[in-house]
C-alpha cells in the first residue's frame, strides 16, 4: 500500500481517522507515501510501535527526515534540519542522555509532589473566576488553558504576565498549516524572550527551574534557551487540551462524567483512560531507520522513515480489548501517549497530576456543566500536530 498518506481529519471527534483505523485491522504495519515521495512505513500495532520506539537503530535527529505534512517541506527548504542546541527532543545518545539526565535531576518527585497544593489553588482560582462571570464561557480559555500555563510558568520561573505572546507563538509553532516565515518568526520571538529572561535570572536567581539549570553550570546560554523553549511549549500546549478534549469527551459521555465526578477512586484510572482513549499526540512521532532492522517480519531499510500512529496504536484490541470504547474504569495502564523509549515524557508526572486535580475539581464544582453549543459545533483542532478543541463553550 505504498500509495497511502497520512490523513489528518477525524470523522469522529474522538475517533482515529477512519482510513487509520481500517488499516490497523488489515496488519500492524503499511508502506506510506511522504510529502516528498519517500516511501517509509506507518506503525498501526502497539507491540510494533513498542518496538520502532525502544530500537536504538531508530534515530529522532531531524537531519535526512521526510516530513508527512507538505506544509512543512516549505520550512525545510528555508531553515533546512539543523538541530538547535539544547533542543534534547530531536537528538540520539549520548547527546540526549546528558540533558535527559541534567532534567531529571529537576523533574523530582519532591518538586512535583510539592507543586499538587499549587495546582488545587490555581484551579480553584479559575473556578472561581467561572463562577463569578456565570455561563456561557469558553472553558479553554477560562480552564483548560491557564492552568497548565500557569503550573508551568512557575515551575520554570517563567513570569505569567508575560504569556500571551507565548501562548499565541505556541499556536503559531503547532498549526500544521503555518507559512514557514511565520514558524521562523515566532521560534524567534520565544527564544528571544527566554534568552533575555535567562540572563536576568543569572543575575537574580530564584527557586524554580531554569534557575536550577543555571546554577548546574552544565549548560551555557544558548541550550538553556532551547531546554527552556521545548519545556514551556510542550509543558502547556499538551495538558491544555488534554483537558479541552478530555472535558468535551465526558460531556458527551454522561455515565463516564458522573463516574469522575463522584466516585474518588475512579479519577487515577480515569486521568488514563482518557490519555488513552483520546491519544492527543496527533502526528507522529516518526523514526529514520540508521541501519537495517526487522520489526514483526518487516524489514525497514536504512534511510528509510517510520511513523508511529499513536491515536490507533493505543486502540490496539490486541492490547485493549474493546478500546473503541470510553470506560474510566477499565485498567487502562500501558498506553503510550506519553510515548516510550529514551524519549518517553519527562513531564509525564506533572501532566497527570494536573489532570488528577483539575476534573473532578470542575465537575464538582459545576455538576449540571454542559455544552452551550452542539457538540457538531465545537471547533476541532485537526490542523494541529496536538489535537484537541479550539473552544469550548460551556454554561451551567
Amino acid at each position: 500500500m505504498s500509495d497511502f498518506t497520512l490523513p489528518m481529519t477525524r470523522q469522529r471527534p474522538f475517533d482515529p481517522p477512519e482510513e487509520v483505523a481500517e488499516l490497523r485491522q488489515q496488519a500492524s504495519m503499511h508502506r506510506m507515501t511522504y510529502a516528498d515521495g519517500h516511501v517509509g512505513w506507518l506503525v498501526t500495532g502497539y507491540a510494533e510501535a513498542r518496538a520502532v520506539l525502544a530500537h536504538p537503530g531508530f534515530s529522532n535527529r531531524p537531519e535526512k527526515m521526510h516530513s508527512p505534512i507538505p506544509a512543512r517541506l516549505e520550512l525545510v527548504k528555508e531553515r533546512g534540519y539543523g538541530v538547535p542546541r539544547g533542543w534534547f527532543l530531536r537528538m540520539d545518545a549520548p547527546e540526549h542522555t546528558r540533558y535527559r539526565k541534567l532534567l531529571t535531576g529537576q523533574f523530582t518527585v519532591r518538586r512535583m509532589k510539592a507543586l499538587e497544593s499549587r495546582i488545587a489553588e490555581i484551579t480553584n482560582a479559575c473556578l472561581d473566576d467561572m463562577a463569578a462571570a456565570g455561563g456561557p464561557v469558553d472553558l479553554v480559555q477560562a480552564f483548560a488553558l491557564p492552568i497548565p500555563s500557569l503550573v508551568i510558568c512557575e515551575l520554570l520561573g517563567v513570569p505569567y504576565d508575560d504569556r500571551a505572546q507565548f501562548q499565541e507563538d505556541s499556536k503559531i509553532l503547532v498549526n500544521l498549516e503555518t507559512k514557514a516565515d511565520d514558524v521562523l518568526a515566532a521560534l524567534g520571538r520565544v527564544s528571544a524572550y527566554l534568552h533575555g529572561l535567562i540572563q536576568r535570572k543569572r543575575k537574580e536567581p530564584a527557586d524554580d527551574l531554569l534557575s536550577g539549570l543555571i546554577e548546574s553550570g552544565e549548560l551555557d546560554d544558548e541550550e538553556l534557551t532551547g531546554v527552556a523553549f521545548l519545556l514551556l511549549v510542550a509543558g502547556h500546549e499538551t495538558t491544555a487540551n488534554m483537558l479541552g478534549l478530555g472535558t468535551y469527551a465526558l460531556l458527551t459521555n454522561p455515565d463516564q462524567l458522573a463516574a469522575m465526578r463522584d466516585d474518588p477512586s475512579v479519577v487515577d484510572n480515569g486521568v488514563e483512560e482518557l490519555l488513552r482513549y483520546l491519544t492527543i499526540i496527533h502526528l507522529g512521532p516518526f523514526r529514520l531507520a540508521t541501519e537495517d532492522v526487522e520489526i514483526s517480519g518487516n524489514l525497514i531499510k536504512e534511510g528509510e522513515m517510520v511513523g508511529v500512529h499513536l491515536p490507533v496504536v493505543n486502540r490496539d484490541p490486541s492490547r485493549f480489548p474493546d478500546g473503541e470504547h470510553l470506560d474510566v474504569t477499565r485498567p487502562a495502564g500501558g498506553h503510550m501517549t506519553f510515548g516510550h523509549g529514551i524519549h518517553q515524557c519527562l513531564g509525564q508526572q506533572l501532566a497527570r497530576a494536573e489532570m488528577r486535580i483539575a476534573y473532578p475539581a470542575l465537575l464538582r464544582r459545576f455538576p449540571a456543566l454542559r455544552l452551550a453549543v452542539t457538540p457538531e459545533e465545537v471547533p476541532m483542532r485537526s490542523d494541529m500536530s496536538i489535537y484537541g478543541v479550539h473552544r469550548l463553550p460551556v454554561t451551567w
